[in-house]
């Protein structure tokens, strides 16, 4: 069965988990078997996004840059990648974040993420909580994420 990670960081609001499970849907409805990891509450496991078919990221915005435990996931697979690239880069994408305003993080998170693979779609951004329409798209963006498999 096709594998999706979903790898976000939510906590006070829970903005960001809401477009995770957003997304979770829309890839479970495609087929696929889905893992929501919140780095707010556990540690990113390297071998769970090694063993991922398609991968989803979501952060909020802090200080115009990603979640500190989202980005400790980054340095976890820069020192994984190094050891053993073996199922850790060239994987289909989905980004997603929530904002106060600002949406800085963005850019970040798209950098970053170059170099894990290639998104099958633009970032999925929210001001605050996401309506409607934010859901849809994001239950979409899983949707394509499991056809870009």
């Amino acid at each position: 069965m096709t594998k999706v990670l979903v790898l976000y960081h939510s906590q006070e609001y829970g903005n960001t988990r809401k477009m995770a499970e957003a997304l979770a849907e829309g890839a479970q409805q495609a087929g696929a078997e889905v893992e929501l990891v919140n780095t707010n509450e556990t540690r990113a496991s390297i071998e769970a996004f090694r063993a991922a078919d398609a991968v989803a990221i979501g952060t909020p915005d802090y200080f115009s840059y990603i979640a500190g435990n989202l980005k400790q996931f980054w340095d976890d697979w820069y020192i994984a990648q190094r050891i053993d690239p073996k199922g850790l880069k060239d994987k289909p994408l989905a980004l997603f974040c929530t904002h106060g305003g600002g949406g800085k993080a963005r850019g970040v998170l798209e950098n970053l993420a170059r170099e894990l693979g290639t998104p099958v779609s633009e970032t999925i951004a929210s001001q605050g909580a996401p309506d409607r329409d934010t859901i849809a798209a994001l239950k979409e963006l899983g949707e394509k994420l499991v056809e870009a498999i």
